[in-house]
């Protein structure tokens, strides 16, 4: 390898962190938002979705979203007599959505975010005091 030749290989997969686990966010947010909709439009209750990570090219060169994909756990049943969306006995489907889970998958989802953040920050100082040297 050249001097030089990687040279940006930190910041990029610091970049790819923030935009992964960014986009991880955005789907752990719309577990929350939506954890009580009983009718997702298709007439059955939202169902939870999960992002999933892999690493991009040869090596560990960064991480993207590779795909996002529904939970196919079982919907939650609770009795709600009088909810439009009750059966004849009284139970309405709500969405497979844990909101301890999803707390956890966001704090999680933003520590990554936060150490990605940081290995740009100390590579943005690491070049200021290299160029300073250089002066």
């Amino acid at each position: 390898m050249r001097i030089g030749e990687n040279m940006f290989g930190a910041m990029d997969i610091a970049i790819s962190g923030l935009k992964a686990n960014r986009r991880q966010m955005d789907v752990i947010t719309s577990n929350v938002v939506n954890s009580r909709t009983t009718d997702a439009g298709n007439g059955k209750p939202y169902r939870r979705l999960e992002a999933l990570l892999e690493t991009t090219g040869d090596g560990v060169t960064g991480v993207q979203v590779s795909k996002i994909v529904e939970d196919m756990s079982d919907f939650q049943r609770l009795l709600k007599p009088g909810h439009p969306d009750a059966d004849s006995d009284g139970y309405v489907m709500m969405p497979n959505v844990n909101m301890a889970q999803e707390v956890i998958n966001l704090n999680m989802a933003s520590r990554a975010y936060q150490a990605s953040a940081a290995v740009m920050k100390r590579y943005q100082k690491m070049v200021e005091t290299s160029l300073n040297l250089l002066k």
